[in-house]
């Protein structure tokens, strides 16, 4: 074997330790991703340091794409090396041809990559088509974030945007009838389903969340009383900001499949 071929070899044993290095760090992303979504208080613990576990992984992951994109850019010089040269026209098209694939590599690697958990949530944003969802829409000038029930009708993978109706506009929409929206994935939050119990996460009681007012389809911060297993229904018993009679909150019952986590710097 010549040396040359040798060094190709190496070079491409390197290549797939990089990938399986990828895979593994990908896979401690996802992990971290799940972790803190479905216990995103656990941050705010005294010692955790799982933000700067995911920024770790985040950088070497960073770190091992360069490599790869280094390493196979190395390999291409080496396998050109190789190839034989022919006539003089054929080696010129050979050129061109190689140099406009190396054009296309450096293309390729300045497009990130999707992480298998972007796939998962692009892939979980397609699969709401035709599910309602709590979405904010912000009026122009508006003080206050405004949540409330739509129905998705498309999610554009590429712009990462939904389009949503809004079924049931309130008395003072200009206008009146349905209305469409467009909106990015930060502004919308999946209902839990509310056949499947079991993969709903509960919220205890003392904590904030955005929920359907009774009798409503808009959205507004609430606090936990009574959590659905502790009453073994159905229902939270929530009592809502701003919704005093008689100088006290009175409680309001809303099913757990119209509750939702309340998001970072709500305003309402």
């Amino acid at each position: 074997m010549s040396t040359d071929v040798a060094e190709i070899l190496e070079k491409s044993r390197e290549l797939d330790r990089l990938r399986k290095e990828q895979e593994e760090v990908l896979l401690e992303i996802n992990k971290m991703h799940k972790k803190l979504q479905a216990t995103p208080e656990v941050v705010e613990k005294p010692g955790d340091n799982c933000l700067g576990k995911l920024k770790s992984l985040y950088i070497q992951a960073k770190e091992l794409s360069e490599n790869e994109v280094s390493v196979s850019h190395v390999l291409l010089n080496q396998l050109d090396a190789l190839l034989p040269s022919g006539p003089p026209g054929q080696q010129r098209r050979r050129i061109e041809g190689n140099e406009q694939k190396r054009k296309r590599i450096k293309n390729d690697s300045d497009i990130p990559r999707l992480s298998p958990s972007m796939r998962n949530q692009l892939d979980n944003c397609a699969s709401l088509k035709g599910e309602q969802v709590a979405a904010r829409v912000t009026a122009e000038n508006a003080e206050k974030d405004e949540w409330f029930v739509v129905k998705v009708i498309h999610f554009d993978r590429e712009m990462k945007e939904f389009e949503v109706l809004d079924e049931e506009p309130g008395d003072d929409e200009e206008g009146g009838g349905q209305r469409k929206y467009k909106l990015p994935m930060s502004c919308i939050i999946p209902f839990p389903k509310r056949n499947d119990v079991s993969s709903v996460q509960e919220f205890p009681s003392g904590r904030h969340v955005l929920a359907v007012y009774p009798g409503t389809t808009a959205l507004y911060k609430a606090t936990v009383v009574s959590t659905p297993r502790k009453r073994k229904s159905d229902d939270y018993v929530l009592e809502f900001d701003d919704d005093e009679e008689d100088g006290a909150l009175p409680q309001r019952h809303v099913p757990f499949y119209r509750v939702v986590p309340l998001p970072e710097g709500h305003r309402q």
